[in-house]
C-alpha cells in the first residue's frame, strides 16, 4: 500500500469562494419580481407602525408586475456597445450614463393612471394626481436625482413613484438584452451581463444594492447574492464581507430583538468596523418569505438602531429617502406630504418588525 496523503481542510472562506464559482454570478430579473414584492409587503404590513405605508407600496409593486407584463416598444443599446462593455468590465445599462428613453416616462404615467384607481390614502392620491401633471424637465431632474442614489433636489414623497416607473423601465432593459442574447447566435457575441470590476455594484445597471440574500435552492444553498435597487437583478457575493471595503477583518452582524428576548433572525445588518459602513442581509434559510427591497423596508427600526452606532448605509431603497427636500419646500408635487421618516410621519415599528 502507498501512504495516504495528507488531507487538508479548507477554512470557512476558502470554502464560500470555492462555492462562489461555482455559483450562477448574475441572476436576471425574474417575471415575478414585483408580485413577490407586492405579496411580502402586504405579510409584512400586518400590526406593523408603518402599515399604510407598506401597503401603499405594496399597491404599487402590484401595478408595477401588471404593466411589467405588458409588451412597450424599447429600444436596447447596440450589441457594439454591450459588447465593449461586458470586455471593459463595465455594467452595460448604467443607469446614470445610459441615455434615458423618454419611455420611462410612459411607464410613470402609466403607473400614475392605474394608482388612481388603488386603495391608498388620501394624500397619496393627490400625490399621484399632482405627478401626473408634472413637467418632463422636473422629472428628468428627480429621475436624475435618483439614479445618483438621491441628489440634491431630490423629493422624497415623490420619489417612490418616480423610482417605480425607473424599475420598470430599467427591468425592460435587462431582461431584453438577455432574451436578445439568447435568441442570437451565441458564438458571435459576449453574454450581456457577467461580473464586472467592481462587485458592489450590480453588473447589469451598475446601482447600488439595496440589501443582500442568502438562499437555499439547491445549487445555491448558503450562497448570497446582492440584490440591485433599481433592476432586480441579483450577483453572487461572498458572505462574511464587507459590501462597501471589500474587506473580511472586523465584520459583526446586529439583529432586532422583541420585548420577549427573542432574534429577528430573518433580516440582520452586516456592519463593517473597518470601514463604518453596513448592508442588510435576509436569510431565506430563515423564512422563506423573505424579500430584499421589502424586508430593507419593513426594518426601518434595525437602521436606526445601528445608525446610532455611528454606522453609514451602504444599501439604497428607493422606496425610502429619509431627509428634507429641496423639491418639496419649493412646492413641488410632492409639497405638504409626509412619508416615513420624515417630520409628521408615523413613528418606525417600536416591535423590532
Amino acid at each position: 500500500m502507498t501512504p495516504s496523503s495528507p488531507i487538508r481542510v479548507m477554512s470557512p472562506e476558502e470554502i464560500a469562494v470555492n462555492a462562489g464559482a461555482r455559483a450562477a454570478p448574475v441572476k436576471v430579473p425574474e417575471p415575478g419580481l414585483f408580485a413577490e414584492r407586492a405579496l411580502r409587503l402586504r405579510q409584512l404590513a400586518d400590526g406593523h407602525a408603518m402599515r399604510d405605508y407598506l401597503l401603499f407600496v405594496a399597491e404599487l409593486a402590484q401595478r408595477q408586475h401588471e404593466l411589467l407584463k405588458q409588451p412597450r416598444a424599447l429600444k436596447l443599446p447596440d450589441e457594439v456597445l454591450i459588447n465593449g462593455a461586458m470586455v471593459g468590465g463595465l455594467p452595460p445599462v448604467e443607469a446614470q450614463s445610459h441615455p434615458r428613453d423618454a419611455v420611462w416616462r410612459e411607464e410613470l404615467q402609466a403607473l400614475l393612471t392605474a394608482m388612481r384607481g388603488a386603495a391608498i390614502p388620501e394624500p397619496a392620491q393627490a400625490l399621484v394626481a399632482r405627478l401626473a401633471q408634472a413637467d418632463e424637465a422636473w422629472l428628468e431632474q428627480q429621475a436624475a436625482a435618483l439614479l445618483a442614489g438621491g441628489g440634491p433636489g431630490l423629493d422624497p414623497a415623490a420619489a417612490p413613484l418616480v423610482a417605480a416607473a425607473l424599475q420598470v423601465y430599467w427591468t425592460r432593459l435587462v431582461t431584453g438584452l438577455q432574451e436578445r442574447y439568447e435568441r442570437s447566435d451565441q458564438g458571435e457575441n459576449v453574454a450581456p451581463f457577467g461580473m464586472i470590476d467592481d462587485p458592489t455594484i450590480c453588473p447589469c445597471c451598475g446601482s447600488r444594492p439595496v440589501a443582500s440574500i442568502t438562499r437555499v435552492a439547491a445549487e445555491q444553498s448558503g450562497q448570497r447574492f446582492l440584490a440591485c435597487s433599481l433592476c432586480g437583478a441579483q450577483w453572487h457575493y461572498v458572505r462574511i464581507k464587507c459590501t462597501h471595503c471589500q474587506g473580511t477583518k472586523g465584520i459583526s452582524f446586529q439583529t432586532l430583538v422583541d420585548d420577549e428576548g427573542k432574534k429577528a433572525e430573518a433580516v440582520a445588518a452586516e456592519c463593517c468596523e473597518t470601514c463604518g459602513h453596513y448592508l442588510k442581509q435576509v436569510h431565506m434559510e430563515k423564512d422563506l418569505q423573505v424579500e430584499p427591497l421589502a424586508d430593507d423596508l419593513a426594518t426601518l427600526t434595525l437602521d436606526l438602531l445601528v445608525g446610532e452606532l455611528g454606522l453609514v448605509r451602504q444599501g439604497f431603497n428607493p422606496m425610502l429617502i429619509l431627509g428634507e427636500a429641496e423639491a418639496s419646500l419649493d412646492g413641488g408635487p410632492g409639497a405638504g406630504l409626509d412619508p416615513p421618516g420624515r417630520p409628521g410621519a408615523p413613528p418606525p415599528d417600536p416591535g423590532g418588525r
